[in-house]
């Protein structure tokens, strides 16, 4: 075996490190969780309980932006129609879609022209029309110009009769108890701004009427492995970072915000492919800077059911999209890095986000080609190259360990010993090639957003909560 170079052998060193630091920060945010759900535990049976909050709920507005979503949007709406709360509309924004999405919902719920007064409070795309239905009285129905889901969920806002925005996407199933839950922060603290709940993948799991009647899990493992990417992101980073008030992201798929502090802020970027990311920061970095006292919530319990990519294809495009919001959101509120006034968010939260997360796939990609180079080269010992491996994905193996511990000691979602197994197996084919590839698209998403060059949203192949077959795509 030939020495190495002093400069490469510091330089292994570093990667090694990197790994064991990544993991050991999703470990401790891991044990916050764990603190955070069993310290919460009776306050989540209380929220169980029918009669919890009765008669306190604030009013809610659903915004359902759609495009290109004719397969699926009456069965979405249909699910939304069904939701176990006491006073919502639904409003659904066609934005400009090729496809006969409103003519859809002009059939299937007898939509009539309706004559509203529109304020525009946020700036939107010119509006076609606006129809509501006789038959369901909280249905509103927007017809506009194309201008990306923001721009959509904009002209929502603007119509909204309700004091809450309730964001959720077109192939969203909630749990009929969701509503209620997500609410439930606003209803104990008035700080609260915005509150989140988590997002499970649909795939294989029986959903009929809008409903979940049996969860399972997916039969391929492109989506089992997803599962797991969920189970980590939102047990490990979500309900870890949100009892410091740090929590960088409401999904975009499920998130609750307070009306008149979203205009406030500007509402959703239209300038950004990662709208949700960037209007959660905007609105740390509203409160944040200017020393007004605020909360931004997540509650596990509140469950939004989705459909993960079963494609290669648009896997690769939707991991690429999230880098580059990413990247997006970390810089246009970078003035919230180690800020005197931004608290966890800017001395811990977004520092760790943009090393981890923002540029940890550069240094996983670049950890493999130097160890690979070292072997070729005659440079490492295989047992030196072996323990390295066993390293990075031993971390890895432990993080997703710990994220399905907290999943099976809290919710127990995948009650089945099957379900238990699938996903410890999915664990190991994680870094059977899976792994390096997303490090691979996300290192590909950092350099279009390096480079300016622009994104487009991937072909999404839907069963449909009602399990029809159909296609949707963003500009």
């Amino acid at each position: 075996m030939n020495a190495m170079p002093a400069w490469l052998g510091w330089l292994t060193w570093l990667f090694l490190a990197y790994f064991v630091g990544l993991n050991l920060v999703y470990l401790m945010l891991n044990l916050v969780a764990l603190r955070s759900v069993w310290r919460e535990s009776s306050v989540r049976a209380l929220a169980a309980m029918p009669a919890y909050t009765a008669g306190l709920e604030p009013g809610v507005t659903i915004c359902i932006p759609a495009y290109n979503e004719e397969a699926t949007i009456a069965e979405s709406v249909r699910s939304m129609l069904q939701i176990d709360y006491p006073d919502f509309e639904i409003v659904v924004v066609n934005d400009g879609s090729k496809d006969a999405t409103v003519e859809v919902l002009k059939r299937e719920f007898a939509l009539q022209p309706f004559q509203q007064a529109y304020r525009r409070s946020l700036p939107v795309k010119p509006l076609r029309g606006i129809y509501r239905s006789p038959r369901h009285p909280a249905l509103l129905v927007i017809d506009k110009d194309n201008g990306g889901r923001s721009d959509a969920v904009n002209a929502a806002i603007n119509a909204a009769r309700h004091g809450l925005i309730c964001v959720v996407d077109a192939d969203s199933v909630l749990e009929r108890d969701s509503l209620r839950r997500v609410v439930r922060p606003f209803i104990e603290d008035p700080l609260t701004v915005a509150s989140g709940g988590t997002v499970r993948i649909s795939n294989g799991c029986q959903i009929a009427q809008g409903y979940m009647q049996r969860v399972d899990v997916a039969r391929g493992w492109l989506a089992r492995i997803q599962v797991l990417e969920y189970l980590r992101g939102f047990h490990n980073g979500r309900i870890g970072w949100a009892p410091m008030n740090a929590l960088l992201i409401i999904s975009g798929a499920f998130g609750v915000f307070r009306r008149t502090t979203l205009v406030e802020a500007g509402g959703f970027s239209t300038g950004t492919i990662g709208e949700d990311m960037e209007a959660t920061m905007r609105l740390h970095r509203f409160h944040r800077l200017s020393g007004r006292a605020y909360r931004i919530a997540f509650v596990p319990e509140a469950v939004c059911w989705t459909e993960a990519p079963e494609s290669l294809s648009v896997l690769r495009s939707q991991r690429t999209r999230w880098q580059r919001g990413l990247m997006e959101s970390l810089w246009t509120h970078r003035q919230l890095f180690f800020h005197p006034k931004a608290g966890a968010v800017g001395w811990l939260a977004c520092p760790s986000m943009l090393l981890i997360e923002g540029l940890g796939p550069v240094v996983e990609l670049l950890g493999y080609v130097v160890m690979v180079v070292l072997i070729v080269l005659d440079l490492i010992s295989w047992p030196s190259f072996g323990a390295f491996l066993l390293l990075a994905f031993g971390t890895g193996l432990l993080l997703s360990a710990s994220a399905l511990l907290l999943e099976e000691v809290a919710f127990r979602t995948y009650p089945k010993p099957r379900h238990l197994a699938v996903l410890l197996l999915a664990m190991v084919v994680e870094n059977l090639g899976y792994r390096q590839l997303t490090v691979w698209w996300r290192t590909v998403g950092l350099f279009k957003w390096l480079t300016g060059q622009k994104q487009r949203w991937g072909d999404m192949q839907r069963r449909g909560v009602g399990g029809a077959d159909g296609a949707g795509r963003r500009p």
